[in-house]
């Protein structure tokens, strides 16, 4: 009778555990979720937030550029570039390190959208070598009203960097950002990875030459996003060109700088939108663990012992200089929007638990060596923290689980609907109407991380405590690549998620993005790969000016005739293909109608700004 009341207990222990595992992969598609809340601009037809609509479509228009689109920061309507460069970098190291895990997830489609709708803006945003346009909208207008996006009456005003006026800490994160989306992008359109990489370099350039604090050019940006430095951004930029080129100039500037910026010096507690030294470490480290430091190694385990710290510092094993962890084990940093470093701090822990391991490594703190998978495990409790586990048993991720914050910060959240309610909501009567009202947001905001309890674990989920309760892009972008991590690892299974259908829809991978490898129709596999590629790139009156090489080949058993290929946003001139009658409608030319197995051809075009889209529509 013991033994079966025993068993019984077990039993109840172990559904117990197995109850209180999180399903990351839900979270995963939440997360994304609230960057397609964010977006500005034109939304496209497939946009799951169906509580959204267009906005900021005269964005730069009084300056005499195109800045539509982008991202809004947070529960504000201002386009602040450090912070969204931030974002686009970190959603491409997770698409770069867990590209299997967002892939058996089935996620990388929305993972690749989120990296682009960045990225197409900042390409925008820098229409010259040296001018980077930082910024749309006024932090201070913008503040004194509460309305939705789509009814915005506040200044939309962009605010450049030049020559005259740099910016090194906001073009070096851009150019990070462009870089690493860039390595993203590759496996699935080479040639929109060549674009970003040409952008990365020249901003790279522009941030190291013309040297200066983008908050002392942009004053209006001060008061939000007051940069400490950029000699950081200056490092994390030539880290990831060099890992998105292998270039030896980009490796030798760390290691020249190491000592003169910092990168060596500086031991941190903390990695956000605004200090990216321990991201630099750790991502330096990875050369010297996988044997590739050659003459540069000595300054590279200068930059791992830092590296070191952090991740000691995390896990409360570094001889006393610890991070503070609340009663309830969230790592603590700041007051204002904490979760944000604990989402950051958590994601790189991820990572180099993952370089460790590839190595066969240890982590060796002041107080005992760690194994890789310690890392990870602290990892884990602060996603679950922040998905449940803590003291007051609530998610702070908005949409997950039986308890989240029902008074988000955020303007287009707390106010129906432009869809129920059509009527205009000014800027004071928003806070009258909506903005005071005890009820709960009538708009759930989906995957929005808030910034969450204070250091004793205390929450207030009230609208007006900012603090606790606003959501940042910053904050939530690194939750891609954590959770993908944490659910495949956890449940240790592929696929074992699949995607709601309400209150969330599908959305398929963008088909611009799979040109090298073929996109699968629902009953067949499409027997043509194409390869892009830049080839040549020159300036005229301002204007850069693109040569797109593209080939063609049979990647079946069969030779195929009648290839007709649909070619969209074509504005240049183009080579090696016949037109039909047919709109924007090209075949194969007279000599060669007939594509054997294997066999390859290739056609060319002359353009500015992105590729064109090439698509398959008759072949035999």
């Amino acid at each position: 009778m013991k033994n079966l009341l025993f068993l019984a207990l077990l039993v109840g222990v172990l559904r117990l555990e197995a109850a209180a595992e999180f399903n990351y992969g839900e979270a995963l598609d939440k997360s994304l979720m609230f960057l397609e809340a964010q977006r500005s601009g034109k939304l496209p037809l497939d946009q799951r937030v169906k509580w959204r609509g267009g906005s900021g479509l005269k964005d730069g228009l009084a300056q005499g550029v195109d800045l539509v689109g982008g991202y809004y920061d947070a529960g504000d309507h201002v386009k602040f570039g450090l912070p969204m460069a931030f974002t686009v970098t970190m959603l491409s190291w997770g698409v770069i390190d867990f590209r299997k895990e967002i892939t058996d997830l089935d996620q990388m489609g929305h993972t690749l959208w989120a990296i682009r709708w960045g990225t197409d803006y900042f390409m925008k945003a820098h229409p010259q070598p040296n001018v980077l346009w930082a910024q749309v909208g006024d932090g201070d207008s913008d503040h004194y009203c509460w309305e939705r996006a789509e009814d915005m009456t506040t200044s939309r005003t962009a605010y450049k960097l030049d020559e005259n006026h740099p910016g090194s800490d906001l073009a070096g994160e851009t150019a990070a950002a462009l870089a690493a989306a860039a390595i993203a992008f590759k496996p699935y359109n080479s040639s929109y990875s060549s674009l970003l990489l040409v952008h990365a370099k020249q901003l790279f350039t522009f941030a190291d030459r013309f040297r200066g604090l983008y908050d002392d050019s942009i004053q209006n940006a001060k008061e939000f996003y007051t940069s400490s430095g950029y000699s950081d951004e200056l490092l994390w930029a030539a880290a990831w060109l060099y890992r998105a080129t292998d270039e030896e100039y980009y490796l030798k500037y760390v290691v020249d700088n190491a000592v003169y910026m910092g990168g060596t010096g500086w031991a941190m507690k903390e990695f956000s939108w605004d200090n990216k030294y321990a991201g630099v470490q750790i991502l330096l480290s990875k050369i010297l663990l996988e044997g590739r430091g050659s003459a540069y190694t000595s300054t590279l385990k200068q930059y791992q012992a830092k590296a070191d710290y952090f991740a000691c510092a995390c896990l409360q094993k570094n001889d006393g200089y610890n991070a503070y962890i609340t009663p309830g084990g969230l790592l603590y940093v700041r007051e204002w929007n904490n979760m944000q470093y604990v989402s950051s701090a958590a994601f790189l822990l991820a990572v180099y638990s993952d370089y460790l391991r590839a190595a066969n490594a240890k982590l060796t703190c002041p107080d005992g060596q760690v194994q890789p998978q310690e890392l990870l495990n602290f990892a884990k409790s602060q996603a679950d923290y922040i998905l449940g586990k803590n003291p007051k048993a609530m998610s702070y991720l908005v949409g997950y689980g039986p308890k989240y914050p029902i008074h988000v910060h955020h303007r287009g959240a707390s106010i129906a609907s432009k869809f129920t309610l059509n009527s205009l909501v000014g800027c004071v009567q928003g806070f009258d109407v909506w903005y005071r009202r005890p009820e709960a947001n009538p708009n759930v905001i989906y995957g929005a991380l808030v910034g969450g309890p204070d250091k004793n674990d205390d929450f207030s989920d009230d609208r007006s405590d900012y603090e606790q309760t606003e959501p940042t892009l910053s904050g939530c972008a690194p939750l891609v690549g954590l959770f993908s991590k944490l659910h495949i690892t956890v449940n240790g299974i592929q696929g074992s998620y699949r995607r709601q259908q309400s209150p969330i829809s599908h959305q398929t991978t963008p088909n611009t993005y799979n040109h090298e490898t073929p996109r699968p129709s629902p009953s067949s596999e499409t027997p043509v790969k194409f390869l892009h590629a830049i080839t040549n790139t020159w300036t005229i009156g301002g204007q850069t000016y693109y040569r797109h090489r593209v080939i063609i080949k049979n990647t079946s058993k069969k030779p195929i005739t009648g290839l007709k290929l649909g070619l969209e946003n074509l504005t240049g001139s183009l080579w090696g293909l016949s037109k039909t009658n047919e709109k924007n409608t090209y075949e194969l030319p007279q000599w060669h109608k007939v594509l054997k197995p294997g066999e390859q051809c290739s056609f060319v075009y002359v353009q500015g700004g992105p590729q064109a889209r090439v698509s398959i529509l008759a072949y035999h």
